[in-house]
């Protein structure tokens, strides 16, 4: 096991593949990615070697591999360096391909602090879209107006450079509407701000090159575990004051990043999975638990855990059934029921509290489901 996860032995071996032919690097590759399946760099290393042959199909196989388990800035820039070559003789039909490749890679990691020179390229790219008539033009100024307004609300080290570019661009357009936007807009662009130097407190905390190896229980290893921790109770704290499902977006990137790095932590798939179903999604806990069992199959925790979550799930289902097939009495008579069973967790409450509220809106059910879950 020691021997697998020697950090140095990889080290030297994705060094040699450099070296070699893309025919001959394949197999080293592979044999790194199938032991650090997180590493972001081995990733965007093995992807470039392909692109450097123009190797299309290799190119986008391995994208589709990593992109959405690897959010980290240079992986997914790569990728929008690729795209952009790829359609950059195709017209407007290959400028429309990259402006969704954009959005796609925004939504995933528009939100990480590194994110700045991505929304600055990003609206570069759209400032350089062709206009041909005044309908053109207006939509144009719209989209970049938009992707502006993104960015300066997202706590980034570029924020102050972006606040910067987006007067320019308002005072551009019309000094009169310029003066509103901007006052409406000063606002959060300062409370961003404020929260990108709290946020970075906890990033600078954080060992950012790691490799994801099993935990040997090093006071290392403890300070990095204990710095994702407090991370992740920053963010569960909305420092930012942003809408829930904004504020909920944000902790899962926060999760998916931190499982890059402790992707052997049994206790870190256990709490993003417990968030998500005390967050009221039971299916996405679900995904979690299929994930972190593949990760780590030999962990009794969490196969108890995903077993119990399962359970739950059941007697959740069978309570929506019962009330939209015999109303609400039938489906509070089974809740009384089920929570009798030593078996039942705190989702069956929060489910049931949940349902009271946004089916039957009486605040009280839910408040006293609460208090009991």
């Amino acid at each position: 096991m020691a021997d697998k996860y020697n950090v140095e032995a990889a080290e030297i071996l994705a060094n040699d593949a450099l070296r070699l032919t893309i025919s001959e690097a394949v197999p080293i590759y592979e044999q790194l990615l199938a032991t650090f399946p997180t590493a972001a760099r081995y990733w965007k290393q093995y992807v470039e070697a392909h692109m450097a042959v123009n190797d299309d199909d290799a190119t986008k196989q391995i994208f589709s591999r990593c992109l959405l388990n690897c959010l980290q800035i240079p992986l997914w820039r790569c990728y929008i360096r690729y795209i952009r070559k790829v359609n950059e003789k195709k017209g407007v039909e290959g400028q429309e391909e990259t402006r969704k490749a954009f959005d796609f890679m925004l939504s995933y990691v528009g939100a990480d602090v590194a994110s700045g020179p991505v929304w600055m390229e990003y609206i570069s790219f759209l400032k350089s879209m062709p206009a041909q008539t005044t309908q053109e033009e207006s939509q144009r100024m719209t989209a970049v107006r938009k992707a502006y307004q993104k960015a300066i609300v997202t706590p980034t080290q570029h924020a102050e450079q972006l606040w910067k570019d987006y007067e320019n661009f308002e005072n551009s357009v019309s000094r009169t509407l310029a003066k509103g936007l901007l006052s409406d807009y000063q606002p959060k662009y300062n409370s961003a701000r404020a929260v990108y130097r709290e946020r970075k407190k906890y990033i600078d905390e954080i060992d950012w090159n790691v490799l994801a190896v099993p935990p040997s229980g090093s006071y290392k290893e403890e300070l990095q575990w204990l710095a994702w921790k407090r991370f992740l109770a920053f963010e569960k704290g909305n420092p930012q004051r942003i809408d829930s499902a904004s504020s909920n977006k944000r902790i899962v990137f926060t999760y998916e990043q931190c499982l890059m790095y402790l992707y052997h932590y049994p206790d870190m798939w256990y709490d993003y999975a417990t968030w998500h179903a005390k967050s009221g999604s039971v299916d996405s806990a679900i995904k979690v638990f299929h994930r972190a069992l593949k990760a780590l199959p030999d962990s009794e925790m969490l196969k108890y855990a995903y077993a119990e979550l399962e359970e739950s799930r059941g007697a959740i289902q069978y309570i929506r059934f019962l009330r939209r097939t015999e109303g609400v009495e039938a489906a509070r008579k089974y809740f009384v029921d089920a929570r009798k069973s030593p078996n039942c967790t705190y989702h069956v409450y929060i489910a049931y509290a949940t349902m009271a509220f946004c089916l039957d809106k009486d605040p009280k059910v839910t408040d006293e489901t609460i208090l009991h879950s």
